[in-house]
């Protein structure tokens, strides 16, 4: 039988909450780098709560949205022993065993849960500063 561990925080705090980004199109950065680990751009929020998003010279207006199923980001801890894993609190109800296999157990633990998304449907606006006139 092949069984993978999935467990909450040692401590037994909820995981922290992130929100999910969706964008229409797609986003290119300038020197085709990729996007992991750099700055996208500002993430703002109006008074009455909208999303706001400014990238470069581009603003898009957003809304947000709650899940139907929630995602939990999981971070993988391989070749545990089942020992280890063993002495963890019984009554933790986000440990559930899945699969294990010959070399050692891998466990899973639960990150981050999203919950909720923002969505961004409409195309970027310019943002467009006042030139003042030559006289």
């Amino acid at each position: 039988m092949v069984q993978i561990v999935v467990r909450g925080s040692v401590d037994g705090s909820s995981p922290p909450e992130w929100l999910l980004v969706e964008l229409q199109g797609e986003t290119v950065s300038r020197h085709n780098s990729g996007l992991a680990g750099n700055v996208m751009g500002d993430l703002l929020y109006t008074t009455e709560g909208v999303p706001v998003l400014i990238i470069g010279h581009h603003i898009l207006y957003g809304k947000q949205v709650k899940l139907e199923k929630p995602f939990a980001v999981l971070t993988k801890h391989p070749g545990h022993s089942q020992d280890t894993m063993g002495s963890h609190d019984n009554n933790d109800a986000s440990q559930v065993s899945m699969e294990m296999d010959q070399q050692g157990s891998t466990s899973y633990s639960v990150s981050a849960l999203i919950k909720r998304k923002l969505i961004f449907k409409t195309r970027p606006k310019p943002i467009i500063t006042n030139v003042p006139k030559k006289v």
